[in-house]
C-alpha cells in the first residue's frame, strides 16, 4: 500500500507595508538576509515564475532548483521548462513536489489561491513609486514570525512571515 505523499506550493515574496513587490521590474529592497532565506527554502525544489520575472534575473536560471516558466510564447528559454498554463506547469510535476511560486505581481495573483502556504519577508516601509504589488493576504493566518532590525546591511527592519489559509485545517484526523 502506498503512502500518500502531498505537494506543497508555497508563494515565496518581499512586500512592503503597502503590498509594493517592485519597479519596473526590479525588486524593492536588496536584503541579504532575505536572499539568504529565498535561497535556502528553494535549493532543491521547484521555483515558477513568470517570464518577465525570469528576465529580471541578473544571471538567468538559478543554481539547484527546476526552473519553470509560465510564459504565453513558449519559446526556449535557458535552463528553464516553459508552461503555457498553470495545469501544464502542475501536470508536469510530481505528486510530491515542493514548489514554490517566485513572482511576479501577476502569476502571484492568478495563483495566490493555488498555494498553501505564504513565506514572505515583510520590509518596515511604504515606497512611494511602486508599479508591481503583491494581492491582499489578509484572509491568511500567521503561523511564524522572526524580527530583524535594520543594520549595516539591511536599510529597513523587516520580519521573516509564514502564513496559511484561514480555511487550512489540520490532517491529523
Amino acid at each position: 500500500m502506498a503512502t500518500h505523499q502531498s505537494r506543497s506550493i508555497s508563494i515565496i515574496a518581499a512586500v512592503a507595508k503597502n503590498r509594493a513587490i517592485g519597479r519596473d521590474n526590479k525588486l524593492l529592497y536588496w536584503l541579504p538576509d532575505d536572499l539568504k532565506r529565498f535561497k535556502q527554502l528553494t535549493s532543491g525544489h521547484t521555483i515558477l515564475m513568470g517570464r518577465r520575472t525570469f528576465e529580471s534575473l541578473p544571471k538567468g536560471a538559478l543554481p539547484n532548483r527546476r526552473n519553470c516558466v509560465l510564459t504565453r510564447s513558449l519559446k526556449a528559454i535557458e535552463g528553464c521548462e516553459c508552461f503555457a498554463s498553470w495545469q501544464a506547469f502542475i501536470s508536469s510535476c510530481a505528486p510530491d513536489e515542493d514548489i514554490y511560486i517566485i513572482g511576479g505581481a501577476r502569476v502571484y495573483s492568478q495563483l495566490l489561491d493555488k498555494a498553501s502556504r505564504l513565506c514572505l519577508t515583510e520590509v518596515d516601509d511604504i515606497p512611494a513609486d511602486a508599479d508591481a504589488f503583491f494581492p491582499d493576504y489578509s484572509q491568511w493566518h500567521e503561523v511564524w514570525r522572526e524580527d530583524h532590525a535594520a543594520d549595516e546591511r539591511h536599510q529597513y527592519d523587516f520580519a521573516f512571515v509564514d502564513y496559511v489559509k484561514a480555511d487550512v485545517g489540520t490532517d491529523s484526523e
